[in-house]
């Protein structure tokens, strides 16, 4: 089934709003956890609208997944007692094509917000989790979802299997797994400016997180595998697109960044490939940015420049 994007309905919650007049929907925020919302659908009514957000769109159209499912008379997702089928690892000898774009840490709310923007992109998707039914629950088919321990090198050849790309958007995955041999482009979301700024108390409960960047920094750095690190300012639960950017250096370390935004350039940074390595600050600000694969290659060409 194709992904078609609804353009001219938005879908608010019927529980809120007289049933005989509903008022006109404002703009949503974005949620704070995705998954959660697709685990408990309120009660929704249709009602016309110019443009609904992005994240409601695609949300909207996966709920409807396992709706249509029924009303079809497709096969259930998961067996009738909720149980969960280990798959067989039919293709172990199969060379499979590597098409696939890995994230890591597919729980957390950049991980699903960066699953969301790469359905709207018709790239497949595969995605380490903590909760498996949960995210089969959510996503469908849309997505192929792993549990599993990342250093064991058994789970690590499965999950990387057709895997040509991967986005990180937490610190911990690339220490793990030490050996990416395969994979053409790594994009990791760092807050290391950020806990290297910390002080007090505040360094103290970050000292671990910190540790975990610089190793995932080094790793990719001497991996030999073209990367791309996106060194962000604190990230922030606002909405993505409202404001613009900065990428001046040493902003990542005093600057703040939308979750929603910080997603949204990990996805747009897939589609430039650098030859070697290359690393960006980027925080909210007052630059507007209208197409990012322009900007990204005018950053990358600032970064080879100075390294003349």
């Amino acid at each position: 089934m194709d992904l078609v994007m609804p353009s001219t309905f938005y879908l608010f919650n019927s529980s809120s709003t007289p049933s005989f007049l509903p008022p006109k929907p404002t703009k949503s925020s974005i949620p704070s956890s995705p998954l959660t919302r697709l685990r408990n659908p309120p009660l929704w009514l249709c009602y016309a609208s110019k443009k609904p957000s992005f994240v409601d769109q695609i949300l909207d159209y996966i709920e409807g997944g396992p709706k249509l499912r029924k009303w079809y008379g497709a096969p259930e997702l998961l067996p009738k007692d909720g149980s969960i089928a280990e798959e067989e690892d039919e293709t172990a000898d199969v060379d499979e094509a590597r098409d696939a774009v890995l994230v890591t840490d597919g729980d957390s709310d950049i991980g699903q917000m960066v699953i969301l923007s790469l359905i709207v992109k018709r790239i497949r998707v595969k995605a380490l989790v903590k909760d498996r039914r949960a995210a089969l629950e959510a996503f469908g088919t849309y997505v192929e979802s792993l549990t599993g321990d990342a250093s064991n090198k058994a789970f690590l050849n499965k999950a990387m299997k057709g895997v040509r790309a991967i986005i990180c958007p937490n610190e911990g995955f690339s220490s793990k797994v030490g050996n990416l041999q395969g994979v053409e482009h790594v994009v990791l979301l760092s807050q290391l400016s950020v806990y290297e700024g910390a002080d007090g108390i505040q360094a103290l409960m970050t000292s671990n997180a910190r540790k975990l960047a610089e190793q995932d920094e080094s790793m990719l750095v001497a991996s030999g595998i073209p990367y791309t690190i996106i060194r962000t300012g604190s990230l922030q639960n606002t909405p993505g697109g409202a404001q613009g950017f900065s990428f001046q250096e040493g902003s990542a370390a005093k600057g703040s960044l939308s979750k929603e935004d910080a997603a949204f350039i990990c996805v747009e940074a897939l589609g430039l490939v650098p030859e070697t390595g290359f690393i960006i600050e980027v925080v909210n600000g007052e630059e507007k940015v209208s197409d990012w694969k322009q900007k990204l290659t005018e950053l990358m060409g600032k970064k080879e420049k100075g390294q003349e």
